[in-house]
């Protein structure tokens, strides 16, 4: 996979890119815990989707290698502009006019909310969605995930919230890896951007606890959902109400697995985006 840059709107952005030159464009949106990015959500999925099919994998605006620039007035709206921007000039490159979309946590979610909204955010083809969707509750290892101090502590306990195996919090390297991306400049400031209290408001402004208003029914692409049976970070079963609102999904639950699948059970994750895009491009 090739590491590039490219400016998006004055934005300098970077991504992964390689795989087959001719193949239908899969494009990987990755989760939003500090020190997250495409390297680290999509290095076990990458090798396998790029065998038969040109992968490309952005960091979002204000992660991994990208500008860390923050809208205080409209945090979603410049996220999801930038994201539609930088899809655009990708295809474009291509000259192709619609993709497959593969999410992770809040690029999974994000990736909903875009494929729902009326008109269509994104050109998409197909989506597959890991840990993404649903109703969000704050549970104890969603505040574990919101109370990272940039210690190597507190990324050991961010780790243990998120996977179900203890393996990758007790790796020293893999540990460091996540420190690099979370104490790059600026990456910490703008991931505890969206948790700043306004000056005349009690409480922290958070996403989480709120009802999920994501236009499900909406969404008339393929569809392939993969969860984590042992995912602290979300209800138990929202993944069966989200297949339930979008009309002819698929849904596979990994047991003992946690919020990532992608990384956690990365070989089962990849037969099964491949088989499932297999089918859409009837390979």
């Amino acid at each position: 996979m090739d590491s590039r840059f490219i400016e998006v709107g004055g934005i300098r952005t970077h991504y992964l890119e390689g795989g087959q030159i001719e193949a239908p464009v899969v494009f990987l949106l990755h989760s939003g815990e500090y020190g997250a990015s495409a390297e680290l959500s999509w290095e076990h999925v990458l090798p396998a989707l790029a065998t038969r099919f040109h992968v490309i994998a952005p960091d979002w605006l204000g992660f991994g290698c990208t500008d860390k620039l923050y809208d205080f007035a409209a945090p979603r709206e410049r996220s999801f502009g930038h994201m539609r921007d930088f899809v655009k000039l990708m295809l474009a490159k291509r000259c192709a006019d619609s993709a497959d979309f593969v999410g992770s946590s809040m690029g999974a979610t994000n990736l909903l909310r875009m494929a729902a909204a009326r008109p269509c955010e994104l050109p998409v083809r197909s989506i597959v969605v890991a840990s993404g969707g649903g109703f969000v509750p704050m549970t104890d290892a969603r505040r574990t995930l919101l109370s990272y101090d940039k210690s190597i502590d507190s990324m050991r306990s961010t780790l243990n919230a998120m996977f179900h195996d203890e393996r990758w919090s007790c790796d020293d390297a893999y540990v460091k890896r996540r420190q690099h991306y979370a104490l790059m400049p600026g990456a910490w400031e703008f991931a505890s951007a969206p948790r700043m209290a306004a000056p005349n408001r009690a409480e922290t402004v958070t996403p989480f606890g709120k009802r999920d208003d994501i236009d499900y029914e909406a969404i008339d692409v393929p569809t392939l959902i993969i969860a984590g049976a042992e995912d602290r970070l979300r209800e138990r079963g929202y993944e069966q109400e989200v297949a339930r609102r979008i009309v002819g999904s698929e849904v596979h639950v990994f047991e003992s697995c946690g919020h990532c699948p992608n990384i956690e059970q990365a070989e089962r994750f990849c037969d099964l985006t491949l088989a499932f895009l297999s089918r859409v491009h009837q390979l």
